[in-house]
């Protein structure tokens, strides 16, 4: 690591962090020539692998893109949006590899959006998988209301929610 400020080839880490998502560490380094410090932040790169054949950097915010699109409409704050990409790039990076295809970023969007909202799942999926005729609508929905069915509880919410009551005979 060349020192920004005298261009010494070395310099001495003095502080580590990890960034509160996980992505990213920061180290403050000092130079043993000038002795002035300066910090550096490391991260893992993650690249796409498009239709195409072009490969691009991983964007939170390409997948903000198409989500938001999705929930269009529906009560889903930007908050759970933020969180949604965020749980996304974590199922990307826990693959372990560098480089993935861009049809594996569709697929883990599609979980925590089917939880985060049913409406927008479909609407994402319908896209997303190549939806072409009312069966396929019929099939994911009917498959979403055997899933709900046999946790009883409403995608969302928590067991402990309202709409998640369960009433003794």
């Amino acid at each position: 690591m060349h020192c920004p400020y005298c261009r010494h080839t070395d310099s001495r880490v003095i502080d580590s962090r990890t960034a509160d998502d996980g992505s990213s560490i920061r180290r403050r380094r000092q130079c043993p020539a000038c002795n002035r410090r300066f910090t550096t932040t490391e991260t893992t790169s993650l690249s796409v692998l498009k239709r195409s054949g072009a490969s691009e950097p991983f964007s939170r915010a390409k997948v903000l893109v198409g989500v938001r699109k999705a929930c269009q409409g529906r009560p889903v704050t930007e908050d759970d949006l933020a969180l949604l990409a965020q749980r996304v790039e974590e199922s990307i990076r826990s693959m372990g590899s560098a480089e993935v295809d861009a049809h594996e970023v569709g697929m883990a969007v599609l979980e925590p959006l089917r939880e985060l909202d049913e409406v927008a799942y479909l609407r994402f999926a319908s896209v997303y998988q190549g939806f072409e005729s009312l069966e396929d609508f019929e099939s994911a929905i009917t498959i979403l209301r055997a899933e709900r069915d046999a946790t009883g509880i409403e995608p969302g919410s928590s067991p402990t929610s309202p709409t998640s009551t369960v009433s003794a005979p």
